[in-house]
């Protein structure tokens, strides 16, 4: 079976779905590889590359028409008209804000799976594409606010004088707000974070941070033992957002990361919380691709409100696009160890297997499909309802 390989089109996506080391391993397991020429460019992978592990460079058509194709972001029209009846497609789908495309791939007859609905359960950690770009856009969401931000990060101790610390608050405590806090403390920042759940006060101050909330007994009993976050009482809320309004005007720099599957991200930063904050202080909102935790970021802009750097880029794991290739391309490889069944050399699609279904956008078995497996039920396209197993309601 033929592997393709896309160069992806949409803008600031420099990543690529397959790297070398992948690109070997699939050759390993006995499939054959395309890769669209210059699909590696913007990852700094050059072409020879992918022809060192084994794989042949092809034009877009080719890429597209193979058997399995890897992508990252959704095949748009175009894509989907180049693809094979009878095809399979992997690929971030963005299945909460988009069923159409789930429509377009059915109609088309070919094979889809959203990688973003790969359960969280522990089998399928190594497959968890949403926790490994998030883990590096924690970490660039800290490089992207000490590049902005006017001032060093660390305590120094001069001749000339003190140069104090800069105070630094994540606001979730999920994968992407944990590594901003290890980072940010790395950089020798005096960190804080806040989140729902308290179970994750533990996590926070391992990493150096200090934890705030207001500590009562209604907070002690906010997760559920699902792990999601009960809705808390207006008075609770009213403390917390009060608390939280006091500690902003003190920081130098905020990290949002709030994130809602299929919803609008939850307003976290309001424009007098903006307006209360130093001049030259940066707050980076990571959830602008769905609204923004602040009403005042703006997709893929730096931009100045009452003093205050908004930096808003929709795509920052994509930012450090050689490394989140890697990570994206063994999660991509891990998922379709899984899939594949390497006796009958066809995808096997398991109705019993929860990963399989989780994660199957469209209702149809095809030629890439062993037919002796049990098709799955009929489902429609994924609806906004409730975020994944043990997603944090404050943190990507």
């Amino acid at each position: 079976m033929i592997i393709g390989i896309p160069k992806e089109r949409r803008a600031h996506e420099a990543r690529v779905a397959a790297v070398p080391e992948t690109i070997k391993k699939l050759i390993g397991m006995g499939f054959e590889v395309v890769v669209e020429q210059d699909a590696g460019a913007g990852a700094l992978i050059p072409d020879e590359a992918f022809v060192a592990a084994g794989a042949k460079l092809v034009g877009r058509d080719a890429a597209l028409g193979a058997a399995l194709v890897f992508k990252l972001r959704p095949p748009d029209d175009d894509d989907i008209a180049a693809l094979t009846k009878g095809a399979c497609v992997i690929s971030l789908m963005e299945p909460y804000s988009d069923a159409d495309t789930a429509r377009k791939l059915e109609a088309a007859g070919v094979v889809g799976f959203a990688l973003e609905l790969v359960p969280r359960i522990t089998r399928a950690q190594s497959m968890d594409v949403l926790s490994s770009q998030a883990n590096l856009a924690g970490y660039r969401a800290v490089l992207e606010a000490a590049y902005v931000f006017g001032r060093a990060f660390p305590m120094m101790m001069t001749a000339a004088g003190t140069v104090p610390p800069a105070k630094v608050l994540v606001m979730g405590a999920g994968v992407a707000g944990l590594q901003a806090i290890a980072t940010a403390k790395r950089l020798g920042a005096v960190v804080s974070a806040t989140d729902v759940r308290p179970a994750v006060k533990e996590q926070v101050e391992s990493l150096g941070g200090k934890f705030v909330a207001v500590e009562d007994e209604e907070f002690a009993a906010a997760e559920t033992g699902g792990g999601y976050a009960k809705e808390m009482s207006a008075a609770y809320k009213a403390k917390q957002a009060a608390l939280i309004a006091e500690t902003i005007k003190n920081q130098d720099i905020i990290i949002t990361t709030a994130l809602i599957p299929g919803k609008p991200a939850p307003v976290l930063v309001t424009e007098d919380m903006v307006k209360s904050m130093k001049p030259g202080s940066v707050i980076v909102d990571l959830a602008v691709e769905q609204g923004g935790n602040c009403p005042l970021s703006e997709a893929d802009a730096v931009v100045v409100r009452h003093g205050v750097n908004l930096v808003g880029y929709t795509n920052i794991a994509g930012r450090l696009p050689e490394v989140a290739s890697m990570l994206y391309a063994k999660n991509l490889l891990n998922f379709l160890s899984n899939l594949w069944d390497a006796e009958t050399q066809r995808l096997k699609i398991d109705s019993d297997d929860e990963i399989i279904t989780s994660s199957l956008i469209t209702t149809i078995a095809t030629k890439a499909t062993s037919g002796t497996q049990k098709k799955p039920p009929k489902k429609k396209p994924p609806v906004a309802k409730k975020p994944p197993k043990k997603e944090s309601k404050h943190g990507k």
